[in-house]
């Protein structure tokens, strides 16, 4: 009996599988299989919802985020590299417009018109030395170039001051300003008035002796040298423009102060006059 019922089961089984297949393979040709696991879908679709919008919320903007980063990092490494070509060429056009003033302050010396036909020897300034009272500059030739003793030293626009001490390569030039400087100058509409422009020191004033008292004198007139017989420079240099005109200490002369025409303070280049008093 037990055996008999041994032997049933495993055909029951069987029969369910076989109807199984049936209904499955009825179903799948009448599309019903489709429509079963769509409901399923579906079903799984809707209770899933909620997750996947929690993880969309979380996973999207993280990759945004990465995704800027990213992003970020490139262009700022595109501007920094922008900013280095900007640097560079930056740094070219400052080198250029150096060698651009430099050769402007050179091809001047070469086209002084208060010169005229007399030979100049261009120099760079080496060395400034300054005090109180003193005002002298070093420069770059010496009596291997033609300098010697006592030759006036001009720049672009005037006088500057006159050699005091040459060597065989360098020059030591004594400034207009320096409180030894005295230079023999004209003034008035012919030039024939003569005067004495003397140095108080570097930084300061030029003074102006022996000019009578009344004598008729506006800010900004032009004093140049005088070039008389045995004069120390040659004529017609200017050297200094009126800066005040007061009464003076006594009643013959004025008292007038002045200001160099050349600005002293920032020489680069000058030139030595080749010429000596006659």
């Amino acid at each position: 009996m037990a055996a008999s019922r041994r032997s049933r089961r495993p055909r029951t089984t069987l029969l369910l599988l076989v109807l199984a297949s049936v209904t499955i393979i009825t179903l799948d040709a009448r599309g019903g299989l489709d429509r079963i696991t769509s409901g399923v879908k579906s079903v799984a679709a809707d209770a899933l919802a909620p997750i996947r919008s929690a993880v969309d919320g979380i996973v999207e903007p993280a990759g945004s985020f990465l995704a800027g980063s990213v992003h970020y990092g490139a262009v700022r490494q595109q501007n920094q590299k922008y900013q280095q070509e900007i640097d560079q060429l930056e740094n070219q056009q400052a080198a250029q417009q150096a060698v651009d003033q430099r050769m402007k302050a050179l091809s001047s010396l070469f086209n002084l018109p208060f010169i005229g036909n007399l030979q100049t020897v261009p120099a760079e300034v080496t060395n400034y030395g300054t005090s109180d009272f003193a005002a002298t500059i070093d420069i770059s030739v010496g009596r291997d170039q033609g300098v010697q003793l006592n030759m006036p030293v001009v720049a672009s626009g005037g006088l500057v001051g006159q050699v005091v001490q040459a060597n065989r390569t360098t020059a030591t030039v004594r400034l207009i300003t320096d409180g030894q400087s005295s230079v023999g100058v004209s003034y008035g509409p012919t030039s024939t008035s003569a005067a004495v422009v003397d140095g108080q020191g570097s930084g300061k004033p030029l003074t102006a002796d022996l000019i009578p008292t009344n004598t008729p004198l506006s800010v900004g007139q032009v004093f140049t040298t005088s070039g008389f017989q045995g004069a120390v420079y040659p004529a017609a240099i200017p050297v200094a423009r009126v800066a005040a005109v007061r009464n003076g200490a006594t009643a013959s002369q004025e008292s007038v102060t002045l200001d160099p025409i050349v600005d002293l303070d920032h020489l680069r280049y000058v030139a030595v006059v080749l010429w000596g008093p006659g």
